[in-house]
């Protein structure tokens, strides 16, 4: 194969991890993306990104197959099968959850090969290219294995549970062996990174810690609290969330790829490995309605962390250790996926003021207030936030999609400003307040909050989006002041409670961004997937096109069901489901033309989309009784 036939559609990937990193794989049984030992470390593994030079490892029968992949229910324990004639392989990969993992901080993947049916011959081809493939790996014969080294003081093992005749060609980088596994056969592979010694297969213990490993993943998918429609897709979208949380901090992974095209040969090609603050209202409110409190604990100990940090603004993202610089270069060296330049690393978007940040960790605050009582901390925390809004509120911005052109109004930013002074003074409110000054908390060793300002500056707001960034002639909620842009960022309006979702504009907003694009709308006709924005230059920031945005379309979803119209909401939601991969991922975008997944992949804000509208859906159309979980009080997040 040449060109862009090369490369598999991102939907024939699945990811496995074990909460610190993880690797993509392909349906053909390759590893074609790996970082190792963080989400945002340098790849070992990028053949997503260019098919020559990325480097993979790949596991596969000589000779032509079918496969399918598909994960153990419950658990992040992929399998593949591969068909040939009578010959069936099931290729096992996981990576370990125990307390083994846990004391090495080593990553490891374990990989089972098993043959049913008739004997079959396979094929290994194990390239390891370290630093994104800028360094090729030296590669000797151990007597269990191979261990590779990039030459400074990178290493990668890799184990076999039996004798491999491996050939190796040093200029490449590259090991490839065949051998036949004999039919009712299982043998073991396993790749540990950062260890220079090359194990026998029995010392890494991959039975036990398989069941050990499924163990943990069914005790926590045993735990989630729903029981409405869509079963099976909620699960797995948590256990897509769960496998994006970086263990150590909290954080959450926007996504664990780089450079994923949002349009094929395009230029949207971002780096979405470290955590968005954006996310985090959303992310919240999947995990109180799951019933994670855990998790939820644990990221809002992550956003204090960062929202503490010396800066004049907070920062849309973090690292997921909470790092500050997030410097964004190019790759020049690799092609992309199917020929999409530029290859990013970092993100330079990190140093964009987005005013709406401020507004989602303080939903997020919200949320967690309904499970916790405020502490000193915490107060700290809303007032400085608070404060800052109060003050800055009235200065352009980025907006939501991190356009890099002159800031502008948005009406998002808009909104979440006043998402922002709405909770913190529903927060005083709540939390009681003294009689003899008002806006000084009751509870002792709280700071005194200026609330009053915080509702003149609130009511401010609410009259500025009404005036300014509702537009009388078109019908609708606009993307920014001064302008007839339509944005499905705007769909979120009924959803964090600025009005009803029945109120005429917000009804009006909905119709006219469920209108086909030709007519002006942001909907796919014949898809019924809805683009983020398009404005009169075709896109807000210049740039090539892209394809319809999961979390948009699922938050139309979202709105439908709490006007009452649950058919419709159903219709939409249902459009995207059946636009996931294989195994149940969606990525940020879709091609609504091919059904294609499109951009970084897969994407913990498009799971968190499904999560939340099928809760709100089920809860609306009463497919199971209220209980205490986290029901939408017009609209509420």
């Amino acid at each position: 194969m040449t060109g862009t036939a090369r490369y598999l559609p991102i939907g024939d990937y699945a990811l496995i991890g074990d909460m610190r990193t993880c690797a993509l794989i392909s349906r053909e049984g390759s590893i074609d993306w790996a970082c190792f030992p963080r989400f945002d470390s340098p790849s070992l593994f990028a053949r997503i990104l260019d098919h020559d030079v990325g480097g993979h490892f790949s596991i596969r029968p000589v000779g032509e197959f079918r496969s399918a992949q598909q994960y153990e229910e419950g658990t992040n324990v992929l399998s593949t099968r591969f068909e040939q004639d009578r010959a069936r392989l099931e290729l096992l990969d996981f990576m370990p959850l125990d307390a083994r993992r846990s004391a090495k901080g080593l990553a490891e993947v374990h990989r089972r090969l098993e043959a049913t049916g008739a004997d079959v011959e396979i094929e290994l081809r194990f390239r390891p290219r370290f630093d994104y493939g800028r360094r090729t790996a030296r590669i000797r014969r151990r007597t269990h294995g191979l261990l590779s080294t990039d030459g400074d003081d990178e290493s990668l093992a890799l184990s076999t549970s039996i004798p491999l005749r491996w050939e190796i060609d040093p200029e490449r980088g590259e090991a490839t062996c065949r051998f036949v596994l004999p039919r009712g056969r299982r043998e073991w592979l396993v790749l540990r990174y950062d260890d220079d010694e090359v194990w026998p297969a029995e010392q890494y213990r991959s039975r036990e810690r398989l069941r050990q490993t499924r163990t943990a993943w069914l005790d926590w998918s045993s735990g989630l609290r729903y029981e409405g429609a869509y079963r099976g897709m909620v699960e797995r979208s948590a256990l897509l969330l769960k496998l994006l949380i970086y263990e150590p901090s909290g954080a959450i992974v926007a996504a664990p790829t780089t450079s994923l095209p949002e349009e094929i040969g395009g230029e949207r090609n971002w780096d979405y490995r470290f955590s968005w603050l954006r996310d985090s209202t959303f992310t919240l409110f999947s995990l109180y309605a799951l019933g994670k409190f855990r998790e939820l604990d644990r990221y809002m100990d992550y956003l204090k962390r960062v929202c503490r940090k010396e800066s004049d603004f907070l920062q849309i993202m973090y690292g997921v250790g909470g790092e500050l610089r997030l410097e964004e270069r190019v790759l020049e060296h690799l092609e992309g996926y199917r020929g999409s330049a530029p290859v990013r690393i970092g993100n330079g978007a990190a140093e964009q003021i987005q005013t709406d940040v401020y507004g989602e960790v303080l939903d997020s605050i919200h949320i967690w207030r309904r499970k916790h009582s405020m502490t000193e901390g915490m107060w700290e925390l809303v007032v400085r936030l608070a404060d800052w809004v109060s003050e800055n509120w009235r200065r352009p911005d980025s907006g939501p999609w991190e356009v890099r052109t002159e800031p502008r109004h948005f009406v998002f930013s808009k909104l979440m400003c006043w998402v922002a002074l709405d909770r913190a003074v529903r927060a005083v409110e709540e939390e009681g307040t003294g009689p003899e000054s008002e806006g000084r908390p009751v509870s002792a060793a709280k700071p005194a909050v200026d609330v009053r300002r915080w509702r003149e500056e609130r009511e401010a707001i609410r009259a500025d989006i009404l005036e300014h960034g509702w537009n009388e002639e078109i019908g609708a909620f606009v993307q920014a002041y001064g302008t007839t842009d339509l944005d499905a960022a705007n769909l979120v309006i009924p959803i964090v409670r600025f009005l009803p979702a029945d109120d005429p504009r917000v009804v009006s907003t909905v119709e006219r961004i469920r209108a086909p694009l030709e007519q002006g709308g942001l909907t796919h006709a014949g898809s019924g997937l809805v683009y983020r924005y398009r404005s009169a230059d075709g896109v807000a920031d210049g740039e090539a096109g892209e394809g319809t945005f999961c979390v948009n379309t699922f938050q139309l979803a979202q709105v439908l069901a709490l006007q009452g119209r649950i058919d419709e909401a159903v219709r939409v939601f249902e459009s995207v489901l059946e636009r996931a991969s294989p195994t149940g991922l969606l990525a940020e975008e879709i091609d609504p033309a091919t059904g294609e997944q499109l951009g970084n992949y897969p994407q913990a804000y498009s799971h968190i989309g499904l999560i939340n509208a099928a809760h709100v859906i089920s809860r609306l159309r009463r497919d199971v009784e209220p209980t205490d979980a986290l029901l939408p009080e017009n609209g509420e997040s």
